[in-house]
């Protein structure tokens, strides 16, 4: 007996005339062998490609492809097979408007729902590798991870509720404004702690400073310990924790003095009036060598900057290729110590702030004031001696004093 011959047969038979729903029990019959037909096809389509992606996946390095892998292997429910199966067995049948009807909203929603799975998979999934490309398995990106993909799926589900709501006929205008102005006065009444989660997030995923940079911020100096949802901790100097929170954290000038590649080290040298012309022509030379003899040192330049009002004042600078801060110190001090000892070889005076007091007499002769050449010629004692008076007027007093920076 054929196939054709036995369907016949069996259309023939009585009780496949009685009628279901305005459909004979025959219509019926065959509507449940296209469903498993479909369910059939469905399943091994996706198997099948599922497969293929895997074997290609194997091959290569991108997500992309084990992504769509994991997506049809496991995120693509057996089911909403199901429900599309059945309704590919329903195209057989005349089936009631109202039926028909519901058996779409049905179809709808399980695919607004499988739609709703992929992507709450696509927010882990990418999130995820988002996050461990910039901090590895941190403390801090493992919270700052979980916050984002709360807030994702939060609003993920919320989407989904709605459309589902719509797919049902329910007039959803007034729940959506109800929503709205919720979400305005929770945002309103959470807005300093939303203000740090976003910014948590954003230190996270930016990175300007990670947990053991040693960092300024305005007159907070210390080690980043610890980054959270809410705030930041910093070990400073002084032993004591200081805690920021993230949002005025990044509102600040942040200086990450570990990612420092080299430090630039600027510092004057004040030499005395009256030192010979000779002696400071050699001194930006002389601290030159001095600077270049130690180690991991680049010289910069060095000038006589400024005739001050107490010294001549002399500028340098020089990079230490090496940021630690102690051999930077432990350079300084060398130079330092160099430059003395060379100086008092020398017979070179530094300066020290002084100020000297001349008294006249009233009715005395005020000494001619002394050229620039006459201070650079003459001793310091003779210079100092030679820096003219600043007369006052008389007001009644005998002697009055006047004071200068010599």
């Amino acid at each position: 007996m054929t196939g054709d011959t036995a369907f016949l047969a069996l259309a023939a038979a009585p009780f496949t005339r009685w009628l279901i729903l305005g459909n004979p029990v025959w219509r019926w019959l065959v509507a449940l062998g296209v469903a498993l037909l479909t369910l059939a096809l469905l399943k091994l389509a996706r198997d099948r490609l599922a497969a293929r992606l895997a074997v290609l996946a194997g091959r290569t390095g991108t997500a992309w492809d084990d992504f769509l892998v994991e997506l049809l292997q496991r995120r693509t429910g057996t089911l909403t097979l199901l429900v599309l199966a059945v309704w590919a067995g329903s195209q057989v049948l005349a089936l009631p408007e109202p039926l028909a009807f519901r058996l779409r909203q049905i179809v709808g929603i399980a695919l607004i729902l499988q739609v709703a799975l992929w992507a709450n998979y696509a927010i882990g999934f990418f999130l995820s590798r988002a996050f461990q490309e910039r901090g590895g398995e941190d403390e801090e990106v493992a919270a700052a991870l979980a916050a984002a993909q709360l807030l994702s799926r939060v609003g993920l589900w919320t989407l989904v509720i709605l459309v589902v709501l719509r797919q049902l006929g329910m007039d959803i205008t007034a729940l959506v404004a109800g929503l709205g102005i919720a979400g305005i006065a929770v945002g309103l009444a959470l807005q300093n702690v939303l203000g740090d989660l976003f910014a948590s997030l954003s230190i996270v995923l930016d990175k300007p400073f990670v947990v053991g940079d040693f960092i300024v911020v305005d007159n907070f100096v210390g080690t980043v310990q610890h980054v959270g949802i809410k705030t930041t901790r910093v070990r400073a100097l002084t032993g004591e924790e200081v805690v920021f929170a993230n949002a005025d954290l990044l509102k600040s000038r942040i200086r990450n003095m570990k990612r420092m590649t080299e430090r630039r080290v600027e510092f004057r040298i004040r030499v005395a009036y009256g030192t010979p012309v000779q002696q400071l022509e050699r001194i930006p030379a002389m601290v030159r060598e001095i600077i270049e003899s130690q180690p991991h040192v680049r010289f910069d330049r060095g000038h006589l900057k400024q005739l001050g009002d107490s010294a001549l004042i002399f500028e340098f600078v020089y990079f230490v290729t090496d940021p630690d801060y102690l051999l930077y110190m432990d350079i300084q001090q060398a130079i330092n110590l160099a430059i003395y000892r060379r100086f008092a070889e020398e017979g070179i005076p530094f300066a020290f702030p002084t100020q000297t007091v001349h008294v006249v007499e009233e009715g005395a002769e005020v000494p001619a004031k002394a050229t620039a050449s006459d201070l650079v010629a003459a001793p310091r004692g003779a210079a100092e001696a030679a820096a003219p008076p600043r007369e006052e007027p008389a007001s009644g007093s005998a002697r009055r004093p006047s004071a200068e920076q010599g």
